[in-house]
């Protein structure tokens, strides 16, 4: 199976879907037939470079094929797909479930108080709930109300959401320590390890920090080799990634505050707001006055 530094390889943020959303980074929550059956059960080799996934398959089953390795989903069962792996599904017909898809920088954040929660997600696995002394119902309960707070736009969604989730994460991480299935065989990957560390990194000087060579200094590599692993693992240049940072902070502004155009620039590091309209209206096709009043029509 070929690796995710091969250019043939799709990268999504959700599987065939290559849009953009301002809510990207935060999660996203689906049955897993409502994009499984239209693909005919079968989902094509692909990987989330941004994005971890959790899965839960409840009925049907099928094959999980991650990198070079192939194993079969057992019912019930959670699997865990990390940020970057390549993989691919062939479900039997009907299978069902849930698939919760979590950004990376939002992660983060979420188990900045406890890190042994993010490790869960470090490494592929399946992982058996059949005999594992967890509840499944319970188990399958808050995956039915980590959906129904994602549809719902109920005061408190955010935080509910935020809750379920690292419900979730304590499972896995119960279910870890029960279970004796091994985890799925990850070769290192230096260049999706330099990614996480640079987005990391964005993440904290966005607002302040817009050069490369920033960052490949307090990384410890070259301009050159930093650019060349985010072309690897997420198709876009260094540059790129943090002018999309920018992108995504400025429509977040603009869509969920009141700031004058002038404010938001500023909050993000630009001093001039000419500078600030021309730099955001290359890259949406519309000022950021006219993207607010589409957005919010």
């Amino acid at each position: 199976m070929a690796k995710a530094s091969d250019p043939g390889i799709p990268r999504f943020y959700l599987y065939g879907d290559s849009g953009a959303d301002v809510e990207r980074d935060f999660l996203h929550v689906e049955a897993i037939l409502t994009r499984s059956g239209p693909h005919g059960w079968r989902i094509q080799p692909h990987a989330h470079p941004d994005h971890a996934q959790i899965f839960l398959i409840h009925k049907g089953g099928g094959t999980v094929q991650f990198e070079d390795h192939s194993a079969e989903i057992p019912l019930p069962a959670v699997m865990v797909l990390p940020a970057g792996s390549v993989h691919q599904f062939a479900f039997q017909p009907g299978t069902d479930g849930y698939v919760v898809t979590a950004a990376l920088g939002w992660l983060n954040a979420v188990t900045a108080s406890d890190p042994s929660l993010r490790e869960v997600l470090a490494q592929p696995a399946v992982l058996p709930l059949r005999d594992s002394g967890l509840h499944v119902p319970t188990v399958i309960d808050t995956f039915d109300w980590l959906l129904r707070e994602f549809v719902w736009s109920a005061p408190g969604r955010r935080i509910a959401i935020m809750a379920l989730y690292l419900r979730l994460l304590v499972i896995l991480l119960r279910l870890r320590i029960t279970t004796q299935t091994e985890d799925l065989p990850a070769a290192p990957d230096r260049d999706q390890n330099l990614l996480v560390r640079y987005r990391g990194l964005v993440e904290e000087h966005f607002r302040h920090q817009r050069a490369p060579g920033f960052y490949a200094d307090q990384l410890a590599v070259t301009s050159a080799r930093l650019n060349a692993a985010c072309k690897a693992r997420a198709g876009r240049t260094a540059s790129d990634l943090v002018h999309d940072r920018l992108m995504l902070e400025a429509k977040r502004l603009l869509l969920y505050t009141d700031h004058g155009i002038a404010r938001i620039g500023n909050m993000i590091g630009f001093d001039d707001p000419a500078y600030f309209s021309r730099f955001f209206a290359a890259r949406a096709g519309c000022s950021p006055a006219s993207w607010r009043k589409t957005q919010k029509a």
